[in-house]
């Protein structure tokens, strides 16, 4: 079987935003949501 993988919140969706907005670092944003470095780019790719 693959791996099981969660969608983000809406408040996590929220926090990268105003992250990004801060200039926060990707792999910082990553490493607090305990995220992957990908899902967090991915995100900023498709909605910012």
């Amino acid at each position: 079987m693959g791996a099981v993988y969660t969608q983000l919140s809406l408040k996590e969706r929220r926090r990268i935003e105003d992250w990004w907005h801060a200039r926060v670092p990707v792999r910082e944003m990553a490493r607090v949501l305990k995220r992957s470095k990908s899902t967090i780019h991915r995100e900023i790719k498709c909605n910012f």
